[in-house]
């Protein structure tokens, strides 16, 4: 009896270290997976790190564009806002010329003449224009030059 129960023992152990072994062979091949996967997620990392790396500097870059543009564009708004007022200002100026000429145009017609149909709205330029026109042909008329 001895001599059977030595063998079961000594076979339950044999059976047991076989399996172990296996077990062994089953985690070394999932370390050697772990060990490929860890060397793409390696791979993978640096990658991140290179495009974190060139983002950082194109937003670097698109900040210094926005200064940029904020420096050109306050310029260029000034400029505007300065030919606004020199053109406002030429409006003015403009405005003052047509309403003396219209004045001249109207102090020049004869006092004596009927009264004309009434012409369909004309824009203020052209009328001021006609003015001038017809002021010019009668001074030449009288014969003098215009």
């Amino acid at each position: 009896m001895n001599h059977s129960l030595g063998i079961i023992i000594e076979s339950l152990v044999a059976v047991l270290l076989m399996l172990t072994v296996g077990y062994c062979m089953l985690l070394n091949k999932r370390l050697q997976r772990l060990k490929a996967d860890e060397h793409s997620l390696k791979a993978t990392i640096g990658e991140l790190i290179t495009a974190t790396e060139i983002a950082e500097r194109a937003i670097g870059g698109l900040k210094h564009t926005v200064r940029d543009v904020n420096e050109n564009l306050g310029s260029q708004l000034t400029a505007a806002a300065q030919m606004s007022m020199h053109l406002k200002t030429a409006l003015a100026e403009g405005d003052g010329v047509i309403r003396r000429l219209s004045r001249i145009a109207s102090a020049a017609r004869p006092a004596a003449a009927e009264p004309e149909a009434p012409e369909p709205k004309m824009s203020p330029a052209r009328a001021v224009a006609a003015a001038a026109q017809a002021f010019s042909e009668r001074r030449r008329a009288n014969g003098l030059a215009a």
